[in-house]
């Protein structure tokens, strides 16, 4: 890619650049743990981008596990009990 891309394109909206894109793929690679923990630091684009939907897949399956057992936990004590006020305090 060619990094002397116009930042607007012919109807005047911003477009990125291709710096940008290696910026934010750079960003990704950081953060990505399947990524991140390799040991070479080369990844094609497209494989970062694989990489990353499947860990934002992993951590939306995480989430969705761990308020289908919250939802378990509050519907078996008391509404009323310090128990309960804890949690409720915890994820408001």
């Amino acid at each position: 890619m060619s990094s002397r891309r116009s930042r607007q394109s012919s109807n005047g909206a911003s477009r990125i650049t291709d710096d940008q894109i290696i910026q934010l793929l750079s960003k990704l690679q950081q953060l990505v743990p399947e990524i991140r923990n390799r040991r070479s630091n080369k990844a094609s684009a497209s494989k970062v981008l694989q990489e990353t939907c499947n860990y934002v897949r992993s951590l939306h399956r995480e989430v969705d596990d761990l308020s289908d057992r919250l939802s378990h936990l509050l519907s078996t004590i008391d509404a009323e009990s310090p128990e309960a006020s804890i949690i409720q305090s915890l994820i408001m």
